[in-house]
């Protein structure tokens, strides 16, 4: 029995057709099976490998940190130096009420824990969040979920959940003083890359300030500079109390966290004490892997190539079957006329050596999320696989 027909019979599924490529290594932006076969790599483990696959000072930081220890004790009881290194760093590169980090092993207990705060700090019990939102699959964060197909199966999940329409000003005035907190992704990426309007949001946040209501902002999956800046929010002008985080902030490694003001995050200490805890969050090895991989980001000045690449990305994705592209960074959505279509697409296009997918709540639209790295020369390669496929339908 082959390595395929094993991880179909003994690995938990999540879809009845996984891709099952069986991919042996993976370097900077490129990819190889087991027969040997390159693949340029368009999304990056989904915004999780935004320095690359394996950067060697992520590599380096992971081995140096395996000499010292990995797992000594649950979350939050002992001082572990790649817990707090990485902490102080990222809270130097954040606004100043964003100054204490709460560890989770992934993005979605990030968001459960940034929902447990939000009640506990404003004493309320209503939790808003948009259509089409993507925050998880885990039991709170899939109650807030923005699409009824995906969680129908599930119910009954949390009560009291707000579904608001994004974009929309009529929507805002839903948020009341009984909200404890608006959770929304700064970039809505499931939904095929839209871009908040910059009015829009601004008012978001004024009326979440009207009425005493947390707002959470989701950069699992925009942060760490995949749409242009280090974080999100900052094109817009606004700063959120509550800050998610996850994919790339491990560079690699598994690791998630939520960010707050230490005056709110402290309230999950007492009453009642270990109000939220966790064994693995903050694993020393993910924390050490994840600050090499923001200093890379860093160092080498990598947000500053994205906007120069997307427009490279948007000057080739030209062609008549293409019903429009919409990107933000390096977070492209390539629009056809149907999830069927694309669906071929993204087959042929991988058969020919361009690893790309599509998106949970826009599934015509072909995603193109690539490690922050890649260069010129694999961007025209996998455009001109994917022009090269539609020309040929």
């Amino acid at each position: 029995m082959n390595q395929r027909q094993l991880f179909l019979n003994h690995v938990g599924q999540t879809s009845e057709a996984p891709l099952a490529l069986e991919i042996v290594k993976a370097s900077g932006s490129k990819m190889w099976d087991v027969n040997g076969k390159e693949y340029i790599d368009l999304i990056a483990g989904i915004s999780v490998c935004n320095v690359g696959h394996r950067h060697p000072k992520v590599i380096e930081a992971i081995k140096h940190q395996l000499d010292a220890y990995m797992h000594i004790m649950v979350y939050g009881e002992l001082v572990e130096n790649p817990q707090v290194a990485y902490a102080k760093k990222l809270t130097d590169h954040l606004p100043a009420t964003l100054n204490a980090v709460f560890y989770t092993a992934s993005g979605s207990e990030a968001t459960e824990g940034a929902m447990k705060l939000a009640k506990r700090f404003t004493g309320r019990t209503q939790i808003a969040a948009f259509k089409n939102s993507y925050h998880g699959s885990t039991q709170g964060a899939l109650s807030i979920m923005g699409d009824e197909y995906w969680r129908n199966a599930f119910r009954p999940l949390l009560p009291d959940i707000l579904q608001l329409n994004y974009n929309s000003s009529d929507d805002l005035l839903l948020i009341t003083e009984r909200t404890a907190c608006v959770v929304a992704e700064t970039v809505q990426s499931e939904a095929g890359v839209l871009v908040p309007d910059a009015v829009w949001i601004k008012a978001l946040r004024d009326r979440c300030t009207q009425t005493g209501t947390l707002l959470v902002l989701d950069e699992i999956q925009c942060g760490f500079g995949r749409n242009g800046s280090l974080w999100a929010f900052e094109q817009f002008g606004i700063v959120p109390d509550i800050l998610l985080l996850g994919k790339a902030l491990g560079g690699g490694m598994p690791l998630g966290a939520f960010v707050a003001d230490k005056k709110m995050m402290d309230t999950l200490s007492y009453n009642p004490v270990l109000g939220h805890i966790n064994t693995f969050g903050g694993h020393p090895v993910s924390c050490a892997a994840g600050l090499a991989a923001f200093n890379v980001l860093l160092d080498e000045q990598l947000i500053e190539q994205v906007h120069s690449k997307e427009k490279l990305f948007l000057s080739l994705l030209q062609h008549a079957q293409i019903k429009a592209v919409r990107s933000c960074g390096l977070m492209i959505a390539v629009e056809f006329d149907s999830f069927e279509t694309n669906k071929k697409l993204i087959d042929a296009v991988i058969e020919k050596g361009v690893f790309t997918d599509w998106f949970l709540f826009a599934s015509n639209c072909m995603r193109m999320v690539p490690p922050l790295i890649i260069t010129t020369d694999e961007i025209e390669a996998a455009c001109s696989v994917i022009l090269e496929v539609l020309d040929a339908r």
